[in-house]
């Protein structure tokens, strides 16, 4: 009796294990969408992305050079990073007027960036996934309406 309690508490162990050790390795990977531009340069990339993201009924606020700010604090970064911003009031109010404390979540933005291979990439959090840990209208606006308005922005930006 003792030997299939034994087995059974190895088991399930091992188990939760297992599937800690898969959300440990696997998750990180689904938060973040990284495309490649068809753009050169970093610079034009945030022109085309920041004119998609009006284009689209988004606001852009602000694209942060991220070298520079960096430079400010006396580190220099080897390849250039910029932060486009963007934000969809409706969007915003809906969600932080019932849940402020994900304000941290906005404004939404775009990570542009020079990778190693000196080609251009965007990156963005991957509102789908998130949203649907929220569960009910944060996952429908941000897995729904962000993501599909994202994907309509980035449309004209990536690489084919």
């Amino acid at each position: 009796m003792k030997s299939r309690s034994a087995v059974f508490f190895v088991g399930l162990t091992a188990g939760m294990g297992g599937i800690i050790l898969a959300l440990f390795l696997l998750v990180p990977g689904l938060m973040l969408n990284i495309h490649e531009s068809r753009y050169l340069t970093v610079e034009e990339t945030c022109q085309k992305l920041q004119a998609a993201i009006v284009e689209n009924g988004w606001t852009s606020p602000a694209i942060r050079n991220m070298n520079e700010a960096m430079a400010k604090n006396g580190v220099t970064l080897e390849r250039q990073v910029r932060v486009v911003e963007l934000c969809k009031g409706a969007y915003a109010k809906d969600i932080l007027s019932q849940n402020p404390e994900l304000s941290t979540m906005m404004p939404c933005a775009f990570g542009v960036y020079e990778g190693n291979n000196k080609k251009i990439y965007i990156s963005g959090m991957n509102t789908g996934f998130m949203g649907k840990f929220f569960g009910g209208y944060v996952a429908r606006i941000m897995g729904g309406l962000v993501a599909g308005d994202e994907k309509r922005i980035l449309k004209s930006v990536l690489r084919d």
